[in-house]
């Protein structure tokens, strides 16, 4: 055959094909296919080895025995290099044939197996959607060909019949079905129903079956087609067993959290209390987790009921992760929930909150709302902490709420310590209470005195407070928990209405004194609060020149513009400002040339230290510049010592106030000690 005759020839085959010489192993002629497949002109290939195209081990080894006299074909998968670097699968055949007389050469034809693999890929992914599809089902699906052959079936189905395992293995059909039988109470009625069915291969029904475990099955019939013809039998079975239990399940809802679906309160006290009678017996331990979400009113205050409903359930499910199956969670109400760990020692209690801390400090993502959460966790031991429920939980909470105290986001054990400190808190809270019902506070005034010629420039007016049962009770400790509680508000209007009454009856008595009152942060907060001061002043007819008004650097920095506007409100009355405890705040030079600030007073943390301490006297010194470069007066809290008072002098300070001067006086005291004094001057307090 002529070289133009076996180019024709190869080039008529549909499939890839080259000639390869047995001496030289190299390609004498390939067809258009294969060049097209390889990427690369026909007269490339020309005298390239062989081994180029397909470099597998496999024919390695066969060109070396071609080499050697000892291979005639080959057939199998190998991979084709491409120009662009590329190896595709092939089904490789080598021949050997005879084109002229005693001249063999060696036929290499290569069948593309990409669009094969792909049908496979394809084939196998629908198969894995359909077994997909089978599993997630909440249905038992058994699928049989036309001669009464198993096809197919999913594990609800092996759940719902209680096959074994043995007859799964075995794949014996017959054996499934005359168990399927045998679950059922009425075989005979089950066989004739069978029967009549697989004698219409094209009838579709529906029936009821009831077996032998007390369970019953909606079993659904249908035919399976394949190209317009029946080729098989789909079998359903759903469980109705639910409908017989209906009461049972509207029972249940009463011990489960609606939102959630976790247990309430109801069923953990069930569960717990059999925990209790099993550790009495055994002595063994267990452990309430009570955790608590931070931050969650900001999400319902800001996102709405609805997604905060989304975020608890969220919550839930993480915390449920972190638990064994023998734990209990229960939601006892708006973010708060109750973790009970079966027979856990205090090791086990502190890993399971140290993961339910770990997965609640993630970030949340719902409606592509990014946002954190947290939580408070306070645990209580069984029988440490308490051998009741109710014991025990209180002790969880109130561990959870040292928590809240300290900064969130962490977990405390219970100690006994906690409730009686909380206990004195509660008392404190009433007592504090009764006083202002029953009149018990009452206002001492501490004179401010001028450090240039030592007049009275003014009094502040400072709460006391004696109870009959608690003595003489700090301001330092009542005022913190008036804060926490909301009731310093209640404590800061007596304290405004009474200092300003006070005013009136030394203006009255001709000796007018300007009375500085401290103002709560909350208080200042209070919408009606320029209302409250202005009725103050107008109710008592004082002159609003005598009331100075004393406010804590953290009232100056939240809502900016919302405080500017009353400050300025405030001092439209003709009142004056001043900054209460000035540096231990986090003031804004920016803030202090826009409010209508009037004096700063340097907090005695600062002074106590004069002139002694470096740091203070660089603060102090500090201060005083500052305030001089705005136009603002200076009053030094806390001065005890001539010392401090001369070095104050020496840096300009404007007045003082302190032991050194007086302590608070009650309002007699004060006139007594205000009368003794030759045109209102403390001799020997000022230069």
């Amino acid at each position: 055959m002529t070289p133009a005759a076996c180019q024709a020839l190869l080039d008529a085959m549909i499939e890839a094909v080259c000639l390869v010489d047995p001496k030289t192993l190299r390609i004498s002629m390939v067809n258009q296919v294969l060049a097209d497949m390889v990427g690369l002109p026909q007269a490339d290939f020309l005298n390239k080895p062989v081994i180029e195209l397909t470099s597998a081990p496999e024919d390695l080894f066969f060109w070396e025995d071609v080499a050697a006299g000892l291979a005639d074909n080959i057939l199998s998968e190998s991979l084709l290099r491409c120009s662009d670097g590329v190896a595709i699968a092939v089904e490789r055949k080598v021949s050997r044939v005879w084109l002229r007389l005693q001249e063999p050469v060696y036929l290499v034809g290569l069948r593309d197996l990409r669009q094969q693999r792909l049908a496979e890929e394809q084939l196998e992914n629908r198969m894995s959607e359909l077994r997909a599809t089978l599993e997630s089902t909440g249905d038992g699906i058994l699928v049989i060909d036309m001669v009464g052959g198993v096809r197919h079936y999913n594990r609800r189905f092996v759940e719902l019949w209680n096959v074994p395992t043995d007859l799964l293995e075995g794949h014996d059909d017959a054996s499934l079905f005359e168990h399927l039988s045998a679950c059922v109470k009425d075989i005979g009625a089950y066989r004739e129903r069978l029967d009549t069915i697989t004698n219409d291969p094209e009838m579709e029904c529906t029936d009821v079956l009831l077996l032998r475990s007390g369970r019953m099955l909606e079993r659904v019939t249908l035919p399976q087609t394949s190209r317009s013809r029946v080729v098989g039998r789909v079998y359903s079975f759903r469980d109705l067993t639910e409908r017989l239990d209906a009461q049972k399940r509207i029972e249940a809802l009463a011990y489960t959290d609606v939102l959630t679906g976790l247990p309430n309160r109801l069923l953990l006290g069930q569960r717990v209390a059999v925990a209790l009678r099993t550790a009495q017996r055994n002595g063994s331990t267990f452990a309430l987790l009570f955790v608590d979400l931070d931050r969650f009113k900001n999400i319902n205050d800001s996102l709405g009921h609805a997604f905060g409903d989304r975020v608890l359930i969220e919550a839930s499910a993480r915390i449920q992760q972190t638990l064994r199956e023998v734990d209990t969670l229960c939601r006892v109400g708006g973010d708060e929930f109750i973790a009970f760990l079966q027979e856990a020692d205090a090791i086990g209690a502190e890993i399971v909150a140290r993961r339910i801390l770990e997965r609640l400090g993630q970030p949340f993502v719902l409606d592509t709302v990014n946002f954190s959460l947290g939580c408070s966790i306070g645990v209580a031991m069984y029988p440490a902490d308490g051998r009741t429920l109710d014991t025990l939980i209180q002790c969880a909470d109130t561990a959870m709420f040292r928590v809240k105290e300290r900064g969130r986001g962490n977990f405390r054990f219970y100690q006994p310590q906690m409730n009686v400190d909380l206990l004195s808190r509660v008392k404190m809270d009433h007592a504090m209470r009764l006083a202002m019902e029953n009149g018990l506070f009452r206002l001492h005034y501490q004179p401010q005195i001028s450090l240039v010629d030592g007049r009275l420039l003014g009094v502040e007016a400072l709460i006391r407070w004696t109870d009959a049962e608690l003595g003489n009770v700090s301001p330092a400790t009542f005022i913190p928990l008036a804060e926490e509680s909301g009731f310093i508000i209640s404590i800061g209007n007596w304290v405004l209405t009474e200092a300003v009454r006070q005013a009136q009856v030394w203006q009255s008595a001709g000796r007018p004194v300007v009375v500085s009152v401290n103002v709560s942060a909350l208080q200042f907060q209070q919408g009606d609060f320029v209302d409250r001061v202005a009725s103050a002043i107008g109710d008592a007819g004082l002159d609003p020149a005598l009331l100075e008004l004393e406010l804590t650097e953290s009232i100056l920095i939240k809502d900016v513009n919302e405080t500017l506007a009353r400050l300025h409100a405030l001092a439209s009355l003709g009142v004056s400002l001043a900054i209460d405890d000035f540096g231990t705040g986090y003031s804004s030079l920016a803030y202090l040339k826009k409010f209508p600030i009037s004096k700063l007073k340097i907090d005695r943390a600062f002074v106590m230290g004069l002139p002694a301490d470096e740091g203070d006297r660089a603060i102090v010194g500090a201060t005083i510049a500052m305030a001089r470069a705005l136009k603002l007066s200076v009053v030094a809290e806390g001065v005890e010592t001539g010392a401090q008072r001369d070095f104050l002098q020496g840096l300009q300070c404007e007045a003082f106030q302190g032991f050194l001067c007086s302590p608070g006086l009650a309002a007699a005291d004060f006139e007594r000690l205000y009368t003794t004094l030759p045109k209102g001057r403390l001799h020997g307090l000022a230069a």
